[in-house]
């Protein structure tokens, strides 16, 4: 006699929120590319956004200490007064601002506070709109839409070496925008806001004083052409601009989870999600981004060079590929280089294509423009290196892309 059968069961339905809710695709196509290496593929990676360098020892010994000495407990959810106090001197210091460690909130990395601003500035469902770079990070168009607000896209062009056409925002302006989101340097062009976008911007954003800014300045020790400017310097803004910054790209401490904000009328409600969320950020990560900042900087000032150096490389290296060519990024550790002719000399429909051409024919692994938001209408076909990896790696990985495209060139 058969055994009855177990009834199915049944999974319920989950809400539209979750089920929209995007990704960062730089992680899905790391996970591709670890299953291929598992299979036994030769790849040369340049997809995900990390320095691949070690943290400092200082600092590692810092966490070390901290958890030799019993620091293993809850923080006060906004962080250590000592970190509050560290990065309150840092992002103050560089930016020319008096910026008070009571305006300082420490969260576990510096993403949070994009769903955390986009959430006390905006109201769900109710119309609310949030200006954002295109291409850009992916996770600000994810929370936006999570939120129950309304992405208006501005374009990052080419022509203007990545930045945006100034008019372009002032359009995108209406009664409904509550925020507007700037990121400098730019993930994933490696573009910068130079003293006449950010003096254009301010100018427009004085014209609307009940918006809000986030400046995502996680890369802002890496501009490599000229100084570093925040919109934050500029007259009246400095109390409607959230700025983000944190250990991960500066001090190579993607994982160790430490960022930080600044805002005088926000950082009591960044507190409150925080104590919601994530009750407070790792203790012993803490102690050690107090040591990064405050310690030698000799380690940071060596990535910091030797990015530069790479950049330079990788640069020389693409344009001289049939069918690519490449601007030269003024920070972060990211090139976005054109590769329309590429994909016609390939036959390959768009970037996508190219991509995952790249990948399984050639074992180079980039992200496409698509991974970053829609295409900007007239500027062609990009994807993304991060540059993020040895000389060799960088000298490796351009000759494959470079006989690929000769092997295939149609012509």
């Amino acid at each position: 006699m058969n055994a009855p059968e177990s009834p199915r069961a049944i999974v319920p339905p989950l809400s539209r929120r979750a089920e929209s809710l995007g990704t960062e695709n730089a992680f899905v196509v790391l996970a591709e590319v670890n299953a291929l290496v598992r299979g036994g593929a030769d790849v040369v990676s340049f997809c995900i956004g990390q320095p691949d360098f070690p943290t400092p020892p200082h600092v590692q010994d810092a966490a070390v200490r901290a958890i030799r000495s019993g620091r293993h407990g809850y923080t006060p959810s906004a962080g250590i007064d000592e970190l509050r106090a560290a990065a309150a001197r840092d992002m103050g210091s560089r930016r020319g601002l008096d910026i008070a460690p009571e305006d300082v909130v420490v969260g576990a990395g510096a993403k949070p506070f994009i769903a955390y601003t986009i959430a006390s500035t905006t109201d769900h469902g109710a119309g609310d709109e949030v200006v954002y770079p295109v291409p850009g990070f992916p996770i600000y168009e994810s929370q936006i839409l999570a939120n129950g607000a309304v992405p208006v896209p501005v374009f990052l062009r080419e022509s203007r070496d990545f930045a945006f056409d100034p008019a372009e925002l002032e359009a995108a302006i209406t009664p409904r925008t509550r925020l507007v989101i700037l990121n400098t340097p730019h993930n994933p062009t490696g573009g910068i806001l130079r003293t006449a976008d950010l003096d254009a911007i301010a100018a427009i954003l004085a014209r609307h004083p009940r918006i809000w800014i986030y400046a995502d300045e996680i890369y802002s020790r890496l501009a490599y052409d000229g100084k570093f400017e925040s919109i934050a310097s500029r007259p009246g803004l400095l109390e409607r601009t959230v700025i983000s910054d944190g250990a991960s790209k500066t001090w190579a401490m993607t994982g160790w989870r430490i960022g930080y904000c600044a805002n005088r009328a926000l950082a009591p409600v960044f507190t409150r999600w925080i104590t919601n969320t994530d009750s407070c950020a790792s203790q012993i990560s803490q102690w050690a981004a107090v040591e990064a900042i405050d310690g030698p900087q000799d380690a940071a000032d060596a990535m910091r060079a030797r990015f530069l150096e790479r950049r330079d490389l990788i640069v020389g290296l693409l344009d001289r590929v049939p069918g690519i060519s490449c601007r030269t990024p003024g920070g972060a550790f990211y090139a976005w280089p054109n590769v329309s002719e590429a994909c016609r000399l390939t036959g390959c429909a768009d970037s996508e294509a190219f991509r995952r051409r790249l990948l399984h024919e050639a074992g180079v692994a980039v992200l496409a423009d698509i991974h970053f938001g829609r295409r900007v209408p007239g500027d062609g076909q990009h994807i993304r290196f991060s540059y993020a990896a040895s000389n060799e790696a960088i000298v490796e990985g351009v000759r494959r892309v470079d006989a690929f495209v000769r092997r295939h060139a149609r012509g």
